[in-house]
């Protein structure tokens, strides 16, 4: 099964791209806050700044830890279910569970070490930035050196390895128990279950974005820094407990559009429930993480004027939008990543619908509708996430529940997204649509 793991990673490069980019990403940002941690545990640090690097390090480390896990983890679940064929073919040639599992375990394994090890420069890369800003900022001594050890490279390769290994697990292990003539059907049709393990999560990952809100208006009441420690995980800790309610979302969307496209866009939203539940997940938390903390900065930005020197005021703003940058960014490429992976794998049930006497505008038509549902639900659901950030934190840092937003940062997020998600979608839609029917289905 070693060699097989290595065959299909050699001939099935472009569906693995998508984890490989996940993996990759993720152990980048981990490193490049994990390497602020070895940064304060170095020799010639003031008690001061080790206290600085500890926050930067944990607190905001433990934002984007939180997203690199749910990202990871959802990547490589999708990624199993995309081959939910292969494995059928492969237990109906007489591979036992056993070997199916070890299989999709070390083509796991091989993707996650190298993504990690290639990570490790890009992970230096962005621990010197942040800290850089940091001293720029005066909140770090110009002499204190970066370093990149045991805790960045800990972080890296292990929550790369866990998050790929456990989700491969679990999602592995249902499908190589399944019949031959399940797994055909799945693959025909894979579904999105919402069992109670996923409900638990959901509701425990809601439960702790009320409780750091709570916090927020409690505790971070007239903070600065430590409002954001609590403000800045609660829109993310809800995105994730509503992005774990993803299948239920999709089934309950608004069918769309008229005439035969309209037609094409109910069919595909009830038989692709999974795929499309896993598009709407990275657009949940690209608005929610990215509205709340890009808010969460300008309302601290507003409430902290004239209490710095304006060149040290500036210098606090560029960390912040940095730090939120570099999380968006990665949320951002995780979406792209996701919308490449979902629209590619389509190739032959777009030739089927050609086949069948669509043309192709009309399979257009169905992508752009499919793509407005998910988009609007994932917008919707986005924005109630970064509310849980953006009224506790008003709250305590100005006392008013009503905060006065910038009235551009909002419809700019909203639209950005809008592009990523057609422009992605319709070029990697245009692309499968360039291959002869004929040949697309019988590939």
């Amino acid at each position: 099964m070693f060699s097989l793991a290595l065959s299909s990673l050699r001939h099935r490069t472009a569906a693995f791209v998508a984890a490989f980019l996940a993996l990759f990403l993720g152990a980048a940002l981990v490193m490049s806050f994990g390497s602020l941690i070895d940064t304060a545990l170095g020799t010639g640090v003031d008690t001061a700044s080790e206290e600085t690097l500890f926050i930067m390090g944990g607190v905001v480390g433990g934002w984007s830890l939180l997203l690199v896990v749910f990202a990871v983890t959802s990547t490589a679940t999708l990624g199993v279910r995309q081959r939910a064929k292969e494995i059928a073919l492969l237990k109906s040639a007489g591979a036992v569970p056993g070997q199916l599992t070890r299989m999709i375990l070390t083509e796991v394994l091989v993707l996650a070490l190298l993504g990690a090890a290639l990570a490790v420069p890009l992970g230096m890369a962005g621990g010197s930035l942040v800290l850089g800003l940091l001293q720029d900022s005066g909140q770090i001594p110009a002499g204190i050196e970066h370093s990149f050890g045991a805790v960045a490279v800990g972080q890296g390769f292990g929550i790369t390895l866990l998050s790929a290994v456990g989700a491969s697990l679990v999602t592995a292990r249902r499908a190589v128990r399944m019949r031959v003539t399940e797994s055909m059907q799945e693959a025909a049709t894979p579904p999105a279950r919402l069992n109670g393990r996923r409900v638990g999560f959901g509701l425990l990952f809601l439960a702790g974005a009320a409780a750091q809100a709570v916090l927020t208006v409690t505790l971070g009441k007239g903070e600065g820094f430590g409002a954001q420690q609590y403000a800045g995980t609660a829109d993310i800790l809800f995105a994730i407990g509503l992005a774990c309610f993803a299948p239920v979302v999709v089934r309950r969307l608004p069918l769309p559009g008229f005439g035969t496209a309209g037609a094409l866009t109910r069919e595909a939203l009830r038989a692709r429930t999974a795929p499309l539940a896993a598009v709407l997940i990275p657009i949940v938390l690209f608005i929610g993480a990215g509205v709340g903390t890009l808010y969460m900065q300008d309302l601290d930005s507003e409430a902290s004027a004239g209490l710095l020197p304006e060149e040290g005021q500036q210098a606090v703003e560029t960390l912040n939008y940095v730090v939120t940058g570099m999380i968006a960014l990665f949320l951002c490429i995780m979406l792209i990543n996701t919308l490449v992976a979902t629209t590619a794998a389509r190739s032959r049930e777009f030739a089927q619908y050609r086949l069948a006497g669509a043309t192709t505008a009309q399979v257009r038509q169905m992508v752009v509708l499919e793509n407005l549902a998910v988009t609007v639900a994932g917008v919707v659901f986005g924005t109630l996430a970064s509310l849980v950030t953006i009224i506790p934190f008003s709250y305590a840092r100005t006392g008013s529940w009503l905060p006065d937003l910038d009235p551009l940062i909002y419809p700019a997020a909203v639209a950005f997204t809008a592009a990523v998600v057609f422009a992605t979608t319709l070029l990697t839609t245009r692309r499968a649509l360039a291959v002869p029917a004929v040949t697309a289905v019988t590939a």
